[in-house]
C-alpha cells in the first residue's frame, strides 16, 4: 500500500493537470515562505523599536547574509533538480546518492561562512559606515548568524529533499516550524523578556539561529518518517566528484546570482549612505516588505523546478510548456498585487516600522518608484527557474549580471550625481526592463534546445 502511494505521488508529476499540479506543489511553499517573510518583517519591527540605527545595521549585514543564504539555496537548486531527474528516469539509487552528497555539502558551506563570521564580519560592516553604534549592532548580528549557519544549511537541505519528491506540505512544515519558533523567541532575546538580557540585534540573531535549528530537526524527522521514495544510505554521504560537479553546474549560477545581489546591495548601501543613514533604513524596509510578494513567487518557482525537471527527464515537453505558462500567470498576479499595495499605501507600510517623519519623506517616493519594477519581475523569475531546470542555469546568471551590475548600480550611481535621492530609486524599474528583455531571449533559447534534445528526429 505504501509503495503504491509513493508511485502515485511520483506519477502525478507527469500526469496531473499542470496548473493544478503547480498550485498543489507551490501553495504549501508559498504559505511557508509567507511565514518566512512575516518573521523577517517581525524581526525588523522589533529591532526598529530599539532604534533606527539597529534597523540600519540589519541592512548593512544583509549583503553578507544574502551570500550565506545563496550558498544554501543554490546548492539546493542543483540537488532538487538532480533528484527530480533521477526519479523521473526511475533511478532511485542515484537519487539517494545525490541526497547524501547534499548533506556533505551542507557542512562545507557552514565551514566557509563560519570562517567569514570569525575573521571578516567586522571589516565588512565597517567598510559601509563609520558610525560606531551601527557598526556594533551590525557586527554582533552578522557574527552570530554566520557562525550558527550550519542549521540554516541543514534546514534548506531537508526542505529540498522533501520538495524534490513532491512532498511540498512536509517542506512547508519544516519552514513554518523554524519561522514560528523565531517569531516567538524574538522579543524574549531582543527586549529581554522573562529576565533574559536585552540583546537588541544580537538577540534577533540568536532567535534566528534557534529557529533554523528547530526547522532543521523538524525536516530531518519528516524526511526519515515520510520521504520513503528517497532513501539515503550512510555510504551516500561519501562525496562524489561527479555528483558535486553536476550539483554546482546547475546550482552555482544561482549562488553567483545571489553573490551579485549581495554586491549590488553592498554598493547601494554605499551610495545611499552618502545621502543619509535613514536612506539605508528605508532600503532595508523595502526588502522586508517586498518579501511578502516575492516569497510567494519564489514558492511558485520552487514548485515549478521539480515539475520541469521530472518532465524533462521523462521527455514530456508539452507539459513543460504548459507548466511554464501557468507559472508566469501565477507569478504575474502576485507581482501586480504587490505593485498595487506599494502604490496605494506606502505611508501605512512605513508606519509598521516605527518610522519618523524623515523616514516617511524618503520612503514614500522610494516605495512607489521601486515597485514599478514588480510588473515585469514575475516573468523574469519564472523564466530564470525554467532555464535552471532545463540545464541552462548560466542564462539566469547572465540576466542577473545585466539587471544588477550592468544596469542597476551604474544607473543608481549616475542618478546619485544629481544630488537628489529620489532620482536614485528610478534605477530599479530601469534595470528590470532590461532584465525582462534578456529573460525572454534566454528562455526562448532554452526551450529551443529542449526541443532539439527531446525530438525523436533531432
Amino acid at each position: 500500500m505504501e509503495r503504491t502511494k509513493e508511485r502515485l505521488d511520483s506519477r502525478r508529476m507527469g500526469e496531473m493537470h499542470e496548473g493544478k499540479l503547480l498550485l498543489s506543489m507551490a501553495i504549501p511553499m508559498m504559505l511557508s515562505m509567507l511565514v518566512q517573510a512575516l518573521y523577517n518583517v517581525v524581526d525588523s519591527i522589533y529591532v526598529a523599536q530599539v532604534s533606527e540605527d539597529c534597523l540600519s545595521a540589519l541592512s548593512l549585514a544583509f549583503p553578507a547574509q544574502n551570500i550565506m543564504i545563496g550558498m544554501g539555496t543554490g546548492t539546493g537548486v542543483g540537488v532538487s533538480t538532480l533528484i527530480s531527474r533521477a526519479l523521473g528516469a526511475q533511478d532511485s539509487r542515484q537519487a539517494g546518492r545525490v541526497g547524501g552528497n547534499a548533506i556533505f555539502l551542507c557542512v562545507c558551506c557552514w565551514l566557509i561562512m563560519a570562517v567569514f563570521g570569525i575573521f571578516a564580519a567586522a571589516p565588512f560592516i565597517r567598510s559601509q559606515t563609520e558610525l560606531p553604534a551601527i557598526q556594533s549592532y551590525g557586527i554582533s548580528y552578522l557574527q552570530i548568524v554566520t557562525i550558527g549557519s550550519l542549521f540554516l544549511y541543514l534546514e534548506i537541505c531537508m526542505e529540498r529533499l522533501l520538495q524534490s519528491t513532491g512532498q511540498m506540505k512536509l517542506s512547508m512544515w519544516t519552514q513554518m516550524v523554524g519561522a514560528v519558533t523565531n517569531i516567538i523567541l524574538d522579543p524574549f532575546f531582543i527586549f529581554g523578556w522573562c529576565g533574559l538580557p536585552a540583546l537588541g540585534t544580537a538577540g534577533a540573531a540568536i532567535a534566528t539561529v534557534i529557529g533554523q535549528a528547530t526547522g532543521a530537526a523538524t525536516g530531518f524527522v519528516l524526511h526519515r518518517m515520510r520521504n520513503k521514495e528517497l532513501i539515503i544510505h550512510a555510504s551516500d554521504l561519501s562525496p562524489s566528484g561527479k555528483i558535486i560537479s553536476d550539483v554546482y553546474r546547475i546550482g552555482f549560477p544561482s549562488i553567483l546570482m545571489m553573490g551579485i545581489s549581495s554586491i549590488t546591495n553592498y554598493m547601494m548601501n554605499r551610495i545611499l549612505i552618502s545621502f543619509t543613514s535613514t536612506a539605508i533604513a528605508v532600503y532595508g524596509v523595502y526588502f522586508k516588505l517586498n518579501s511578502f510578494f516575492f516569497m510567494p513567487v519564489f514558492g511558485i518557482n520552487n514548485g515549478l523546478i521539480p515539475i520541469i525537471g521530472y518532465n524533462y527527464g521523462a521527455g514530456k515537453k508539452e507539459r513543460i510548456y504548459r507548466s511554464i505558462r501557468w507559472g508566469v500567470l501565477y507569478a504575474t498576479l502576485f507581482m501586480v498585487l504587490g505593485f498595487s499595495v506599494f502604490q496605494s499605501a506606502p505611508r501605512l507600510l512605513l508606519a509598521i516600522f516605527n518610522s519618523n517623519e524623515t523616514m516617511v519623506q524618503i520612503g514614500v517616493p522610494a516605495l512607489r518608484r521601486i515597485s514599478l519594477s514588480f510588473l515585469p519581475a514575475g516573468f523574469c523569475i519564472i523564466a530564470g527557474s525554467a532555464c535552471q531546470a532545463l540545464g541552462k542555469s548560466l542564462f539566469s546568471f547572465f540576466v542577473s549580471v545585466i539587471r544588477q551590475l550592468l544596469a542597476l548600480i551604474p544607473a543608481a550611481y549616475l542618478f546619485a550625481q544629481t544630488g537628489n535621492l529620489d532620482m536614485v530609486w528610478w534605477s530599479f524599474p530601469f534595470a528590470e526592463i532590461l532584465s525582462l528583455a534578456a529573460s525572454f531571449v534566454f528562455l526562448r533559447v532554452s526551450l529551443r534546445d529542449m526541443e532539439r534534445r527531446l525530438s525523436p528526429n533531432p
